[in-house]
């Protein structure tokens, strides 16, 4: 295979041209809502379920989800769908022309964590849809067919992503029927044991309902901000900005909370929030076998998205921006296998942990991407800067570095560490009405701000003038 197989969008992370940004309206919604409802959003319930009740889990979510995935859109969204880039080529004139590597190891760390809870899931559902089909003997567990559930997982989203994406629009076109069922299943639930979910008391839940209701919320804006890696690979693929607020927020904001609902029910009144473990109970076996193959199916769509937009993301780094397709997905999906197969319960168990790290990296990344791209330099990007690697190019920095980004993300970070510790989930005072991710992008947008102006400026760095704005730059489409 030469370097340019597959197709041409997929050869490199340069923008794309108009002829190949063809994903109208409709298709990107679809795209969106396959990839944001997977399996994963019954975790995301559960860790709600912890707190707050079905009705206040409900409203939080939804205002967490709405708050995250409108950050994650304002921050890379301009310019990924001016310039047809992905999220990661994005973060070049705030990061340096070297200094982007930190949000794509960023980006890439994210991924591989939430595809390994999602190949966690596959294998569980498969163990327990061979187990009700009478294939497997009762007791047998999903860590006993992990190792072939996740290769052979594998080896389908590495077949469909030959075809890039081409091959994320069809899967998406085929298991966007899965939202549906999704919802049923919540019918199911709800209709079944309505009274029991109205008075369950959640098992964490502390003295103070202002505490819970915020924890509710950052969760929510945690899990959409997690959506930062996803949303450029695919919103390049749209002609203009116009096509594209709506589809995101109605295709990747709101499936979220509303599948999360499975899993808050399920934890408050069957204390599991995965329906392979309860829809037996609730619907006998015909309807666990319906659930289970969703549950299956759901996850390749948000996998095959992740690893589309890890591989295009990788396409920035000189050393692989000439690897065959093929080579970048295997690459690619090579950490994920080998988490699927020997450390498979690493992400799971830790999966509120797992959350929270992502609110302490990507909240900052946004608030800086926000204040540079709306504030600083007033909406004028040199896309020509964008991949200009040379000492001299505008977003060279100093060695390619930006050490005002870098500041202002530690910055974020540890306001969000100080406020909500992801490890323990021990806060301080003003978590209690601030959430943890707000104001860390407050914060990091601040700093970036201050440094931006009193030194990055002055100093002639990073395309600004002296008065800490953009410079007119060069190959500006004027959007």
């Amino acid at each position: 295979m030469s370097a340019g197989d597959g197709p041409a969008a997929d050869r490199s992370a340069w923008p794309l041209l108009a002829a190949e940004r063809n994903w109208g309206p409709w298709r990107l919604t679809i795209a969106l809502a396959t990839a944001a409802a997977a399996t994963w959003c019954y975790l995301i319930g559960e860790y709600a379920g912890y707190y707050l009740g079905f009705a206040h889990a409900a409203f939080a979510l939804t205002a967490g989800s709405m708050i995250g995935m409108a950050l994650v859109l304002v921050a890379a969204g301009p310019t990924c769908v001016r310039f047809g880039i992905d999220s990661v080529a994005s973060t070049k004139p705030q990061f340096g022309s070297r200094g982007w590597a930190i949000p794509a190891v960023m980006q890439f760390l994210s991924i591989i964590g939430w595809n390994s809870v999602l190949l966690i899931f596959f294998a569980k559902s498969v163990a327990q849809l061979l187990i009700v089909l009478g294939l497997l003997p009762r007791g047998v567990g999903a860590a006993q067919i992990v190792p072939a559930t996740t290769l052979f997982a594998c080896v389908i989203v590495f077949t469909v992503l030959l075809r890039g994406a081409r091959g994320l629009s069809i899967v998406s076109n085929i298991l966007v029927a899965h939202v549906l069922i999704g919802l049923w299943m919540l019918y199911l639930l709800i209709s079944h044991r309505w009274p029991e979910l109205i008075s369950a008391q959640p098992t964490l839940a502390g003295p103070d309902p202002v505490w819970n209701y915020t924890t509710g919320v950052e969760i929510g804006i945690a899990t959409l901000l997690s959506w930062w890696p996803y949303l450029g690979a695919m919103i390049r693929m749209a002609p203009n900005g116009r096509s594209v607020a709506l589809p995101v927020l109605l295709g990747m904001g709101a499936p979220v909370p509303l599948l999360s609902l499975i899993g808050v029910a399920g934890i408050l009144v069957l204390h599991s929030s995965d329906p392979a473990e309860w829809l037996r109970t609730v619907g006998g076996s015909g309807y666990a076998i319906v659930a289970l193959v969703f549950v299956a199916a759901a996850n390749f769509g948000t996998a095959i998205a992740g690893i589309y937009a890890s591989a295009i993301g990788l396409r920035n780094f000189a050393a692989v921006e000439k690897l065959p397709w093929s080579t970048l997905l295997l690459i690619t999906i090579l950490p994920v296998a080998t988490v699927g197969l020997f450390i498979p319960e690493l992400f799971f168990a830790k999966f509120g942990a797992f959350l929270a790290f992502i609110g302490v990296g990507f909240a900052p990344l946004c608030g800086i991407q926000i204040i540079d791209y709306y504030l600083l330099r007033r909406r004028r990007i040199d896309v020509r800067a964008l991949f200009d690697p040379r000492a001299g190019a505008p977003y060279a920095f100093w060695h390619g570095f930006n050490p005002a980004a870098l500041a202002a993300l530690g910055a974020g970070c540890g306001v969000y560490v100080y406020l909500l510790n992801p490890l323990t989930y021990v806060s301080h005072g003003p978590y209690r009405v601030l959430t943890a991710s707000l104001p860390a992008a407050a914060v990091a947008a601040a700093v970036f701000a201050v440094l931006t102006r009193l030194f990055i400026a002055r100093a002639g760095r990073g395309g600004y003038d002296a008065e800490g704005t953009a410079a007119d730059a060069r190959g500006d489409s004027g959007v």
